[in-house]
């Protein structure tokens, strides 16, 4: 059995793509990895043609907004009010009665909850409402989510969306990017996902 030159025993060349190597590349071209080219949940960059949304994931419709909203609303406010009728029916007179101390802790706990949700968005892209409806929201640049401190931002600019005779919460509703005027100065969408996940479909 011949194994190359007999004068030269090391002219064997060893297998290619043994485990735990790269393939060798052609000459001019970078080794690849495997490593991902886009980061972890990011989109595509707009432009993209067949996608909508100008090369934007599949957005999220005004009708999934709302219910997130109201969700997020009952989450952070129902206990509280809950709390205030027992406080109320504790009462010798309703009619006058005064915050008592069933409010007061259904005040905390509605900051705290508000706080709560603000982190998850800022985090993950969803408050507890939008990961129900399967919804997220990015920013438009990159895919990625916002941070807490741009979460505040955004839900402060909602102000822009209530001042304009609330014009700018239904402006989703004919916007080619189904933005808010919040969404438009913060550069954020919300686009649709898979309940229960971070991720797009």
């Amino acid at each position: 059995m011949s194994f190359g030159d007999p004068n030269n025993p090391y002219s064997q060349q060893p297998p290619q793509g043994q485990p735990g190597y790269p393939q060798q590349a052609p000459q001019g071209v970078p080794p690849q990895y495997g490593y991902p080219q886009q980061p972890y949940g990011a989109y595509p960059p707009a432009g993209i043609p067949g996608m909508p949304g100008a090369g934007l994931p599949p957005l999220a419709h005004w009708g999934q907004r709302v219910g997130a909203y109201l969700l997020d609303m009952l989450i952070i406010a129902g206990p509280m009010y809950a709390l205030g009728f027992i406080d109320l029916a504790a009462s010798d007179d309703p009619a006058n009665a005064q915050p008592g101390p069933f409010f007061m802790i259904g005040l905390i706990y509605a900051l705290g909850m508000a706080i709560y949700q603000l982190y998850l968005e800022g985090k993950t892209g969803q408050s507890i409402g939008k990961k129900v409806l399967g919804i997220s929201v990015h920013r438009e640049a990159d895919g990625w989510t916002l941070g807490f401190g741009m979460a505040l931002v955004r839900k402060l600019a909602h102000f822009l969306d209530s001042v304009a005779c609330y014009i700018g919460w239904l402006w989703p509703l004919w916007d080619e990017k189904k933005q808010t005027f919040a969404d438009k100065v913060c550069s954020t969408v919300v686009i649709k996902v898979n309940k229960g996940s971070t991720t797009r479909d």
